[in-house]
């Protein structure tokens, strides 16, 4: 059965929140700003952009434990950063400053993709915190979706500083891209062919032609709107089941069945691999293709032999797949305890990355350093809250008494949090993925 790491980092919505003139000032010290509702009374919060002009938002509870956690947001989003766009992974992870704990977030200081880029702004945002409300007493790194393989990549590059001291005491992945970008984005190359083969609708028949590991020729664009559409005339995705046609039906049974892609996630899917793929070959690799599907055999289909003599092939170019993979691509070389959480049937970020980061870590023998908890959700980018509250207290417990957390001790520690959050722990302490 074909097979590709899955991966798809959400799309973020902006709040409303208007930051003061000083906040937007790059390079200007944080200046207060409103709190979300969302946060604890007596929650303090800053606001500003840094020199190389990347907004952020700092939120400190009334009674800080000294603890501060920095935040590396999924995407990668491809709009162009606005100054209160990190308000929604403050309100989304509230959880962390009802805790006790002050939060720190970067929205990175271009959109698009860049790993090394966010891990600079997201260790950059770090040290605004320190100076902005003191040394603090434990700095935990958080990285979700997208953010996971940010934080990751932050913990190799930023974890010490000059004088061999801890940056980061810990380390907490949720929902974690964490197999690499050279490995996670054939996935999307793999269903833009697949799509095209059943489809070919993007892009059509009358329109200028490109590879489809292009996402886009350069300098074009295409609304989600307009995907949709598409979508819909090949497969009849937005119908009731019996309101397709036989021809839509069969098209997108095989689409489905051939690269796995939840129906519910196809367009959000080939949205990404339309315009991230554009923004990756054109503004990342001067044009080069890092994608290749040259030797993929696909399968699953009602007539594989002619899906795979018919499909578009692509090979990548070695120049583009080295630069992917020294962006994105993780060594495993960690120092800090690194505790990640992920849902057994997420939609977006197949659970198999957490295998695939189990093997990197192991294979650099830091695999004492690493524990990993599974949940039965499908779902990506919110999982329960008290799970979280867990996760954050088991670190801070690993941090201060030297004993590494198990899956049923996580558990335990969730059930307890469950008592302060109207929420369900859906924790799996005896599941364990495998590297498909």
């Amino acid at each position: 059965m074909f097979f590709r790491m899955l991966l798809i980092s959400t799309a973020v919505i902006a709040t409303t929140t208007t930051l003061p003139a000083a906040a937007q000032r790059r390079g200007a010290e944080p200046a207060s700003a409103d709190c979300p509702k969302s946060l604890p009374a007596g929650t303090e919060c800053f606001a500003g952009q840094d020199m190389r002009g990347a907004y952020y938002w700092i939120a400190k509870p009334k009674n800080w434990n000294g603890v501060l956690v920095v935040h590396a947001h999924g995407g990668p989003r491809t709009a162009k950063p606005k100054p209160d766009d990190p308000v929604e992974d403050l309100e989304r992870f509230s959880v962390t400053v009802q805790e006790g704990y002050a939060w720190a977030g970067s929205n990175y200081r271009r959109q698009g993709y860049g790993v090394r880029m966010a891990a600079a702004d997201t260790d950059n945002v770090r040290r605004i915190a320190a100076r902005l409300l003191g040394e603090p007493k434990t700095v935990l790194l958080h990285g979700q979706s997208w953010g996971g393989n940010v934080a990751a990549k932050t913990a190799e590059l930023y974890a010490l500083d000059w004088r061999g001291r801890k940056n980061y005491d810990g380390v907490v992945l949720t929902s974690g891209l964490l197999a690499g970008g050279s490995r996670g984005y054939d996935f999307r190359a793999d269903l833009r062919a697949v799509y095209q083969y059943y489809c070919k609708n993007h892009p059509r028949a009358d329109e200028v032609q490109y590879p489809v590991w292009q996402g886009l020729p350069k300098g074009a664009s295409m609304k989600r709107d307009e995907l949709e559409k598409r979508v819909d005339e090949c497969t009849g995705l937005s119908l009731a089941k019996e309101k397709r046609s036989p021809e839509q039906a069969k098209n997108l049974a095989n689409i489905l069945a051939v690269t796995k892609v939840p129906e519910s996630n196809l367009v959000a899917h080939l949205a990404w691999a339309t315009n991230l793929f554009q923004d990756i070959v054109w503004r990342r690799l001067e044009g080069k293709n890092p994608f290749d599907n040259s030797e993929v055999q696909y399968n699953g289909s009602d007539d594989d032999a002619a899906l795979n003599k018919g499909v578009e092939r692509f090979k990548a170019d070695p120049e583009a797949r080295r630069a992917m993979a020294y962006d994105a691509d993780l060594t495993g070389q960690i120092v800090a305890p690194t505790i990640t959480l992920h849902a057994k049937n997420d939609p977006t970020v197949f659970v198999n990355h957490e295998a695939i980061y189990r093997q990197t870590v192991e294979k650099a023998g830091n695999g004492d350093l690493l524990q990993q908890n599974f949940s039965d959700e499908a779902e990506h980018s919110k999982l329960s809250t008290p799970q979280y509250a867990a996760l954050f207290s088991a670190m801070l417990s690993w941090i201060d008494k030297g004993e590494k957390p198990t899956k049923q001790s996580v558990a335990a520690l969730c059930e307890e949090k469950r008592k302060d959050y109207n929420e369900a722990c859906k924790l799996l302490p005896e599941f364990e993925p495998t590297v498909e």
